[in-house]
């Protein structure tokens, strides 16, 4: 019956919450279950893999797919820019522009809506042609990361939201470590359409893996701009959001401009800046695994502790730029620390606002792709005005102080948080 954690209920008791339109035999879950659904997990999983594979495809394939289009590579990485800026508008929103739909439904046809866009890169013959095709993938990327919390949510126990979190994060720390070196790689044996277009395929793959293996899941009961302005209204929420916008705006004053700060080092050449990189990449699925192991039981400590480590990870490439394998281990983690960060932000919306984790998602996913878009514009500035080390040092500043806001704010359950004592 409605409210009952865990439970499943058919059309004739969801009438009164006015979701007509789901099939009499067709159970949706409306609330917290009991148990945890982790095959559905694991197809969220393959979503975001296939989502941030292509998002970070064109900096791999940046030269050949600018000459291919006969445009600068400068132009070519707009595509980035453009996917981002999109990201943050439709987080936010996804929710209120379709109020009524089955969120398996919705999720499905976002992955639809990035195959469409990755077959559009691979046919388009001009830069309007691309930049049109990666704002459809900004679209998809920023409505599946809102939803994907609110979904995981109802898809996981309680007691298992880090760990399910954690899991659907997974994706993106493949993606990064394993699928966009891929890419490149097939870059080097084919073309760049192609690549694309197989990317293309395996998206509609893992669409209709979504479809199959999800259970319908109802939206949440309150959607629209009413709805964000509840969940900024609960208490600890602004302050918390404040607190993320500022560590990932340190992250990525910082990461933007790592190949500078690396180049600081005697000791690497191309090759050692390459394997540097690799080590921030397994830090970070280190620490999506570790720490999403973790952050169920430990959600308190964890809120301080991840942000203070991407602090001091940036802040000890800053000081040391002469000691190589102290750069190596600064990397390893701010890397490590980095890949948990949106599993404790999202765990810990998820029992401040259980009851509006779309609004909620929507503003955690637009609050990172904002930090995205000023991080780099701002760590420009520093870099031109002070060099790169000043940008390092207030880098680690900004996410030190988003993570004492972050970790120190009372939210309206801190009391009975699991691991709050």
């Amino acid at each position: 019956m409605v409210g009952c954690s865990g439970r499943w209920i058919t059309r004739a008791a969801l009438v009164p919450a006015r979701l007509e339109y789901m099939a009499i035999d067709n159970p949706i879950r409306t609330s917290t279950p009991s148990r945890t659904s982790w095959s559905a997990i694991v197809a969220m999983t393959a979503t975001s893999f296939v989502l941030v594979v292509a998002e970070f495809l064109p900096p791999s394939l940046l030269p050949s797919m600018a000459a291919s289009l006969g445009i600068s590579e400068g132009q070519a990485g707009q595509a980035v820019t453009a996917t981002a800026l999109v990201g943050f508008v439709t987080a936010p929103t996804i929710g209120m522009l379709f109020p009524s739909l089955d969120r398996r439904t919705l999720l499905g046809a976002l992955a639809v809506a990035a195959a469409a866009s990755n077959i559009l890169v691979a046919v388009a013959p001009n830069l309007v042609v691309l930049l049109v095709a990666r704002l459809l993938l900004g679209a998809a990327i920023g409505g599946f990361w809102a939803m994907s919390i609110a979904v995981a949510a109802r898809l996981a126990a309680p007691h298992h939201l880090g760990r399910a979190l954690m899991l659907v994060n997974t994706g993106t720390t493949a993606a990064t470590v394993v699928g966009v070196p891929l890419g490149l790689y097939l870059g080097s044996l084919t073309s760049w359409r192609t690549v694309f277009a197989g990317v293309a395929v395996l998206t509609l793959v893992v669409a209709a893996m979504v479809l199959w293996v999800l259970p319908p899941v109802a939206p949440a009961a309150a959607t629209g701009f009413g709805a964000l302005r509840e969940t900024l209204a609960i208490r600890g929420t602004r302050v918390a959001l404040t607190g993320h916008v500022l560590v990932v705006l340190g992250h990525f004053v910082a990461f933007t401009y790592v190949r500078a700060a690396l180049g600081l080092v005697p000791d690497l050449d191309a090759g050692g800046v390459a394997v540097v990189l690799v080590v921030f990449g397994l830090g970070g699925f280190l620490g999506n695994l570790l720490i999403g192991l973790l952050v169920d039981k430990h959600l308190r400590s964890m809120r301080i502790l991840v942000p203070a480590l991407i602090a001091t990870g940036i802040a000890g490439l800053a000081a040391f730029p002469g000691q190589t394998w102290l750069v190596v281990i600064a990397v390893g983690v701010w890397g490590f620390a980095f890949g948990a960060w949106l599993i404790v932000a999202a765990t810990w919306m998820g029992h401040n606002a259980p009851e509006q984790m779309e609004a909620g998602g929507g503003l955690l996913v637009a609050g990172f792709q904002l930090a995205i878009t000023l991080g780099a514009g701002l760590g420009g500035l520093l870099v031109d005005g002070g060099g790169i080390q000043l940008a390092l040092t207030i880098a680690a500043g900004t996410s030190l102080v988003g993570g004492l806001l972050f970790g120190l704010v009372e939210g309206r359950t801190d009391s009975s948080l699991v691991g709050a004592r």
